[in-house]
């Protein structure tokens, strides 16, 4: 009696050995499917296409004034450009100003994908800038100066040319140190903010097996990043509608080309 219970006790453990093992072998070979899954991403950062404000040589930061009509064109002609390159995404987002939305909208019409959705987020947004908001970038700078306590803008950019910054970097930083309103941003805070929504977009697609990301943002934005991103960064300006095309692959982002205005070119044939 006593070995026909040791025997059934044996079988259940063999059983049971059994069991876990392909458990085990299952939930391996799970994670080297999740692995194989992720796939390198490629971003294409784009600048929003010109606005009022742009027309008009004022600054804009966190004021949200229109497209013109030379900007829709512009963001449609991305997208014939990109159309024709056989570039397609696999998700589309935007900062949550609208002119980065329509933007945004305008290039996926170009490319004949306009039923795709395009996530909002906050942290792709312009660089606020207080109270210089909607003045002229003509005049700003002696304004600016005298609310930072200098005598001259002369002196006032003297005095910061000494931190070593980046052309970018520098004038968020100008604006929000003379700033006394207390809605702008420095340099650091619109650096965090755009890398961290970057790789947030970049890590939630590797997961779902890499592709193609478009992300609607800003001139000053996307320069202030690049400048801590990468030594390609040369801080001339962004033109509206350009892409800067960035890898992405487990983690690590590699900046590939700044400012490539070529898909408009091809988009305008």
């Amino acid at each position: 009696m006593k070995k026909k219970i040791f025997a059934g006790l044996l079988t259940l453990s063999l059983l049971v050995l059994g069991a876990c093992g392909q458990q085990e072998e299952t939930a391996a070979t799970s994670t080297s499917s999740t692995a194989e899954e992720n796939g390198e991403v490629t971003i294409y950062l784009t600048r929003h296409g010109e606005t009022m404000f742009n027309d008009l040589n004022k600054v804009q930061g966190w004021s949200d004034t229109p497209l013109t009509e030379e900007g829709e064109e512009v963001a449609v002609d991305l997208g014939k450009g990109l159309a024709k390159e056989d570039v397609n995404f696999q998700s589309v987002y935007s900062s949550d100003m609208k002119r980065s939305v329509d933007t945004a909208e305008a290039v996926l019409d170009g490319l004949g994908e306009d039923n795709e959705e395009v996530h909002e987020m906050k942290g792709l947004r312009e660089a606020g800038s207080g109270q210089f908001e909607g003045e002229s970038l003509d005049t700003i700078d002696e304004k600016q100066a005298k609310e930072a306590g200098y005598d001259s803008y002369d002196e006032y950019e003297d005095d910061k040319r000494k931190t070593d910054e980046d052309e970018w970097s520098w004038l968020a930083n100008a604006h929000y140190y003379a700033d006394q309103s207390g809605y702008a941003e420095g340099a650091d805070k619109v650096q965090e903010r755009m890398t961290e929504a970057i790789e947030k977009i970049a890590a939630k697609q590797n997961e779902e097996g890499g592709g193609n990301v478009l992300i609607v943002s800003h001139g000053m934005s996307i320069n202030v990043m690049l400048a801590d991103m990468t030594d390609k960064y040369k801080g001339d300006s962004l033109e509206n509608a350009s892409v800067t095309k960035i890898h992405y692959q487990n983690g690590d982002m590699e900046v590939e080309s700044i400012g490539d205005t070529s898909y408009l070119e091809e988009g305008e044939e």
